[in-house]
């Protein structure tokens, strides 16, 4: 039944078509939408339980590991996707548990759910990774790889995530010519390796999600690693959850959401030409840990501009230069690039992020609307289907332990 957890089509139902194609079994698509439902909530039942018992733990049995196995490097990422949610009878995300006994001792999150307008709403997404890689006394990649000094794929990476950035009209045709005709590099022997990736969804608000990435990072053994990381973008979510869950982690800033703030501050009112030539001279000190020499150009840069005011757009030059400023200052502790390369951690949140998509291939389109309830446990089988260490094959076997052979029927009347 878990290949409904990975099939892309638009609704529950649709499964019956890949079990006609696959299996030439017929089964009505409303039976499919059922027993999908069903499972999936059994599945977030499950996971709450376990949530719950976590959060009940005394503090030393929480920082402590509940599993034989040492782990090496323990990774932790998070991010959030997006889906549609058309619930007519107002369900809430997650009516199992009292909100009041969710992390009662962290801190709280002003915003429980995203304001939204429509259908649209977010789900929150974490990959938990075992990774393999090596230490190094000295810096294994002091040199900033082509790849982020390519302007080509700068571009369309920048585009890619920020949308709004404005890029002056290229002035160098040649730029574009050695970018086409540059070979792709060779994957660096210095970069963390995954070894096995065990993924979480819900639609549940922040704190429930916090407590459930907690639990499953617990579960792994994460605990007592010997080298963790925590590496996410610069949403505050995700900062806090570090701070409340993940605290004794290396905190990382994903290296290339700090690339395309660099380069939209770079290109702020200047040329093309002129601006990617401040971009690649910013960016080689970041790679190299050197923000705080960044921070103090930007600073000499807005003197020169002025200070962005409510009548700017945002844009505007001021106004970038202001927000990279602003979101450098914030960051600089989590920018220490030349040093986690030396420690051997992750600088990017790419797992994660191919992670989102592949969990908003079943449930984002603009043909897909889910009911609270529906939305919940197929995030569930989705993480389920996504998660290498297989936690289906155990639930599969315990359902079928606990079976009576007894069939319930409503009670008419």
């Amino acid at each position: 039944m878990i290949i409904f957890a990975g099939i892309k089509h638009p609704s529950f139902g649709q499964g019956s078509e890949a079990l006609a194609e696959l299996a030439g079994l017929t089964v009505p698509e409303k039976q499919v939408e059922r027993i999908t439902k069903r499972i999936g909530q059994e599945r977030v039942a499950e996971r709450e339980c376990e949530v719950q018992a976590f959060l009940s733990l005394p503090l030393m049995q929480k920082v402590s590991s509940p599993i034989h196995e040492t782990v090496d490097l323990a990774v932790v990422e998070m991010d959030g996707g997006r889906l549609q949610i058309l619930d007519r009878r107002g369900a809430t995300p997650l009516p199992l548990q009292d909100e009041a006994q969710i992390d009662e001792t962290g801190p709280h999150d002003e915003e429980e759910e995203e304001p939204h307008q429509g259908h649209w709403r977010e789900d929150k997404i974490g990959v938990l990774m075992t990774m393999t890689s090596t230490v190094s006394t000295t810096d294994p990649c002091p040199k900033i790889p082509e790849h982020f000094v390519d302007p080509t794929r700068i571009l369309k990476l920048v585009r890619e995530i920020k949308s709004g950035v404005s890029v002056p009209e290229r002035d160098e045709p040649e730029a574009a010519k050695e970018a086409a005709e540059s070979k792709p590099d060779v994957e660096a022997t210095w970069i963390p390796q995954p070894k096995i990736r065990t993924t979480v969804a819900t639609r549940a608000p922040a704190k429930r999600f916090k407590a459930i990435l907690a639990q499953a990072a617990w579960a792994l053994g994460f605990a007592t690693a010997s080298r963790k990381a925590f590496v996410a973008d610069g949403a505050a979510v995700n900062w806090t959850t570090h701070k409340r869950w993940f605290s004794d982690f290396v905190a990382i800033l994903d290296f290339i959401h700090a690339l395309s703030y660099i380069f939209a501050a770079a290109m702020a009112g200047r040329t093309f030409r002129d601006g990617w030539q401040t971009y690649v001279g910013w960016i080689h000190e970041v790679w190299s840990g050197q923000v705080e020499r960044v921070i103090t150009a930007l600073e000499l840069r807005q003197a020169e501009l002025g200070q962005a005011t409510k009548d700017d757009a945002e844009t505007s030059p001021r106004w970038v230069i202001a927000t990279t400023l602003g979101y450098l200052q914030n960051h600089k502790d989590r920018m220490r690039y030349d040093a986690y390369r030396c420690a051997g951690l992750p600088l990017t949140s790419c797992h994660v992020e191919s992670t989102v998509k592949l969990v908003n291939r079943r449930v984002k389109g603009t043909e897909k609307f889910w009911s609270e309830g529906g939305a919940e446990a197929i995030l569930q089988l989705r993480s389920d289907y996504l998660s290498e260490n297989q936690p289906l094959n155990d639930f599969w076997e315990r359902r079928q332990a606990e079976a009576t052979g007894r069939r319930n029927f409503r009670k008419a009347g």
